[in-house]
């Protein structure tokens, strides 16, 4: 029968591991949440780009449908007057439209593509599709990292669970939860659009 020097001493013992193990927990729960913070910062930021962008892109195609409206009035005016021009007996009056027509056609020209001022069409266009290629990217990431902080979450919460009920499986399953969190942090910021769950 053990005497109550060799009890405590078991119990000390016992005490000791169970404080040991609780560094690790309480250690783990601390790296889970620093991942998370980098995790939570990293995703802010890809939503408020996204958002940001979003913004241009939408802005873009407003601008280029405008320049698709003038461009469709000046061309109708210029066809319209076009048409007129035969009828007009007059040559001053003539040569005032037909210069007038050349002008409306030029500038129809221009608002089509202007390289100069990068706002034509088809400039307009382009970046356009820039901003929303750029958008979709950093939404993407923003997902990814939404993902990986709930994982972290999800393992601080597993790592907590431990502490209280001494299931050492709850911590392994928190180290795991914390590791694939990590891939899903490496994968928004190098790969965004390669895994696909949201």
């Amino acid at each position: 029968m053990a005497g109550p020097h060799e009890n405590l001493e078991t119990a000390e013992k016992s005490e000791a591991a169970s404080h040991g193990g609780n560094k690790k927990i309480a250690l783990l729960i601390s790296v889970l949440a620093l991942f998370l913070a980098f995790s939570e910062t990293l995703g802010k930021a890809a939503q408020t780009e996204g958002i940001s962008l979003n913004i241009k892109a939408s802005d873009a195609w407003n601008f280029f449908q405008a320049k698709t409206i003038r461009q469709t009035m000046l061309r109708t005016a210029a066809e319209t007057m076009s048409v007129q021009i035969p009828a007009v007996t007059d040559e001053a009056a003539k040569a005032a439209m037909t210069k007038q027509v050349e002008s409306w056609q030029k500038t129809a020209a221009r608002y089509e593509s202007d390289p100069k001022e990068k706002d034509g069409r088809k400039e307009l266009r382009e970046q356009a599709h820039t901003f929303e290629h750029d958008r979709d990217m950093h939404l993407a990431r923003y997902h990814q990292y939404e993902i990986a902080s709930a994982l972290f979450q999800i393992g601080i919460v597993l790592a907590s669970a431990e502490i209280i009920t001494a299931i050492v499986l709850l911590g392994w399953l928190s180290a795991l939860a914390g590791f694939v969190g990590l891939i899903f942090m490496g994968i928004g910021l190098w790969a965004p659009h390669a895994v696909h769950l949201i």
